[in-house]
């Protein structure tokens, strides 16, 4: 287990200086962190959207609204061991409306905004939560109105002119119970919602040490500004953009709409230093860059390849980064020139991806990590990053591999401060989820290299077992696909043949881009032609694959697979 960073990096010794004063024990809470950060740089800006024009509150504006709330939600009764929900689309007044239940010493639970209603009601009324701060769209459903059966006490709204206005709230002087590090700080409820919700139970503690753990792996600042796209309730995006950004000083843009134009304007406009994202979203804005090459003519792509292929080779071997000024007028047409650092999460990510990025300038890492695990537990250093890695496992984590096979593989468990103490109200769940001796089991299946970096092969209930015993998995020959603008989304999976046939064999689920210019003209492409291309991508990918990976049948969909907020294509569902 190690105590330090990658490079001996302790980025939470600063803590000393404040601890006895501040706070208390080894870490401080989600609110002392907080009011620590307004001491450093109270002034510099916090919470900041484009509307289109700027709007922004400073560390220490943003603590007085936050306080407000706070007093408002005592004076209504509501402090520890109370839930209040939060649900909305990314915004400051969702993040301030989390942090004053925070400071009322509450537990917050945020929800999945894109949730159907009945999906929301279920996980207010199992979380019993007394409390709803809730956008516009669905403000009216709740308030003044029992038919959802949440037994709701109040109903606050997200958008100024609906209702009762957050940032209007306040409430008297008054001695607030403040949370302890090991209260619960957040319950998030994982996908898969319905029918009996499973909520992850995380600790001050658990959110906190793993806010700054994870810094061990990687610097950030307080001049760093964090663009929140995804959506902010999932907890890659609660942890490694808003609690992460709160814990330095850094400032926080809040994204509105995953379209890649509005994205590219937000990137400039707003100068953004630290881009977070899925697979899905990165592997978009590499195939427009790509195609922009291409479109050049193939002598000055294949220079440009070239150049990009020593760039990697410079910065991997000799850690001196040439591609950001040899490349700098294609990340300026990307508006990627002031991205500082690129993390990918939420989702395996093609080694292919992961090396153009870094090739063409930018630091771009990748990291691991579950809801129950708050949820960083692995990330590559910058310096010393490795591409077919998910990363390194970040200090004060153990770490270990399950019934190894004969390549190592088994199943991830660990122990460590950012462990879930539980799911919400299910003992026998939180008992299944953890070995006798404590360790978390994951469900995800890796090795670990003798420098605790971390390779994941894909999930247990997903591996495929072919008639010559092999283990296949499916993310694996998934991430083969990801650079092929001609598909949307594909998932592998297991069929058998029938009765006389039960071994399993192996599937592709294939459905090609609505975006995609198959031809000149404006007249879509037939059935045929898709077929043709699809049969010929499986082959070439088939070329790179072991014989027992192989794709045997391949289906076209014509319509998408459900996907989650974070774009992960929902299995159960197919």
């Amino acid at each position: 287990m190690q105590q330090l960073g990658s490079l001996g990096r302790k980025p939470w010794a600063f803590l000393d200086e404040y601890r006895g004063k501040f706070f208390t024990g080894q870490w401080p809470t989600l609110p002392e962190m907080f009011v620590i950060t307004c001491h450093r740089y109270g002034e510099r800006p916090c919470l900041t959207i484009y509307e289109p024009e700027r709007i922004s509150l400073s560390y220490n504006e943003s603590l007085v609204k936050i306080k407000a709330i706070a007093r408002w939600l005592h004076s209504k009764g509501i402090g520890k061991g109370d839930k209040a929900a939060v649900t909305g689309k990314n915004s400051p007044e969702w993040t301030a409306a989390y942090m004053g239940i925070l400071f009322a010493g509450a537990t917050v639970v945020p929800i999945d905004y894109q949730l159907k209603t009945e999906e929301t009601d279920l996980l207010i009324k199992t979380a019993k939560a007394r409390i709803l701060f809730v956008d516009e769209e669905k403000h009216g459903r709740y308030a003044g109105s029992q038919e959802a059966g949440t037994a709701l006490e109040a109903v606050l709204s997200l958008k100024e002119g609906i209702g009762t206005y957050v940032y209007d709230l306040d409430g008297p002087e008054a001695e607030i119970d403040a949370p302890a590090g090991d209260d619960l700080a957040a319950i998030l409820f994982t996908s898969g919602t319905m029918g009996n919700p499973k909520g992850v139970m995380l600790t001050h503690e658990n959110l906190v040490s793993d806010c700054y753990l994870a810094q061990g792996h990687l610097n950030i600042y307080h001049t760093d500004v964090f663009y929140a796209l995804l959506p902010i309730h999932h907890a890659y995006t609660m942890l490694a953009v808003l609690i992460e950004s709160l814990s330095v000083g850094a400032e926080i843009v809040f994204g509105k709409r995953m379209v890649t134009k509005a994205i590219l304007k937000d990137l400039k406009e707003a100068k953004i230093t630290m881009f977070l994202a899925v697979p899905l979203l990165f592997n978009k804005v590499l195939a427009s860059i790509l195609r922009g090459l291409k479109e050049k003519g193939p002598i000055v792509y294949g220079i440009i390849s070239f150049l990009m292929a020593i760039s990697g080779i410079i910065k991997k071997v000799f850690r001196v980064n040439p591609g950001k000024k040899m490349f700098g007028f294609i990340l300026d047409k990307a508006s990627l020139t002031t991205v500082r650092i690129c993390i990918c999460g939420g989702g395996p990510l093609a080694p292919s991806v992961f090396r153009k990025y870094n090739q063409m300038g930018i630091d771009f890492i990748q990291g691991y990590g579950l809801t129950e695990t708050s949820p960083i537990i692995n990330l590559n250093p910058i310096e010393r990053y490795r591409e077919t890695s998910v990363g390194r496992v970040v200090p004060w984590v153990d770490m270990k591999i399950l019934d190894p096979d004969e390549r190592g593989v088994g199943e991830v468990i660990l122990k460590g401060p950012m462990v879930m103490k539980g799911y919400f109200e299910m003992p026998e769940e939180t008992k299944e989820a953890f070995t006798a001796d404590g360790y978390l089991k994951t469900g995800d299946l890796g090795y670990l290299d003798d420098e605790d970096y971390l390779y994941l092969t894909g999930r247990a209930k997903n591996m495929i077992v072919t008639e010559g015993g092999k283990n296949v998995y499916p993310e694996e020959i998934e991430n083969e696909f990801q650079l092929f603008e001609e598909i949307d989304q594909v998932l592998v999976r297991s069929y058998t043949e029938g009765k006389k046939d039960s071994s399993e064999h192996i599937e592709a689920l294939v459905y090609p881009s609505p975006d995609f210019k198959w031809t000149e003209d404006s007249a879509g492409p037939t059935a045929e032609t898709v077929k043709t291309r699809m049969d010929a991508i499986v082959s070439e990918v088939n070329q790179r694959l072991l014989p027992y990976q192989r794709i045997e049948r391949v289906s076209i969909l014509t319509d998408p697979m459900e996907m989650t907020t974070t774009k992960k294509i929902k299995r159960d569902a197919v």
